[in-house]
């Protein structure tokens, strides 16, 4: 009978050591997961503060320097400063300057107006030295309204045929249709405001 209990406590001795040893080598598994899981992990932060990183320091690319310098210079030669106000009258119609640089607002006073005075301001543009041509008529009525002011500011524009800084400059004439005012002219210099569009269109 001891030999039966001899061989009884060899098989639960194996039994107990099979069971310890895959107990053992799920822990070594499960440590050896965990030990690369963590390593990817640490890995996988690293690479997104790095792509912070990236996102947050200033690339300094030297043609966009070249380019902020260009844009500076040139803001720098074209310093603006308005011209102070003239208030040129023909009869009851004013304007603010004489002269306007490419992108300032042109100021139309209208004041005074009779009753029956009733027509349209026609704004007429430069074609050449001897020809315009209507850039906008602004209407009037002295029995609906005796003074408004109005402003215009002339741009680059293809629905107008304005095509380029070439066809803003020059002598424009404001013509009071329905009026005896004579007629005004002012001109547009090639000085241009900052921050105005001069880029050609056509």
């Amino acid at each position: 009978m001891s030999k039966v209990f001899r061989d009884f406590n060899k098989i639960n001795l194996m039994k107990n050591t099979s069971v310890i040893g895959i107990i053992i080598g799920i822990i070594i598994i499960i440590a050896i997961i965990s030990i690369v899981f963590t390593f990817n992990q640490e890995s996988d932060i690293t690479e997104i503060e790095d792509v912070f990183d990236k996102e947050i320091r200033p690339v300094e690319i030297p043609e966009i320097q070249d380019k902020l310098d260009s844009i500076e210079k040139i803001a720098d030669e074209n310093e603006y400063e308005p011209t102070d106000r003239e208030w040129i009258t023909s009869g009851p119609f004013q304007i603010d300057r004489s002269e306007y640089a490419i992108g300032e607002k042109i100021f139309i006073r209208i004041g005074g107006l009779e009753l029956d005075m009733i027509g349209q301001i026609a704004v007429m543009r430069p074609l050449n030295v001897t020809h315009h041509k209507l850039y906008l008529t602004i209407p009037f009525d002295g029995s609906d309204k005796s003074a408004f002011n109005y402003y215009l500011e002339p741009q680059i524009n293809s629905k107008r045929a304005i095509c380029s800084v070439d066809d803003l400059t020059g002598e424009w004439f404001l013509v009071f249709r329905g009026t005896n005012s004579p007629n005004m002219s002012f001109k547009i210099n090639e000085r241009v405001v900052p921050g105005t569009d001069v880029t050609t269109v056509c």
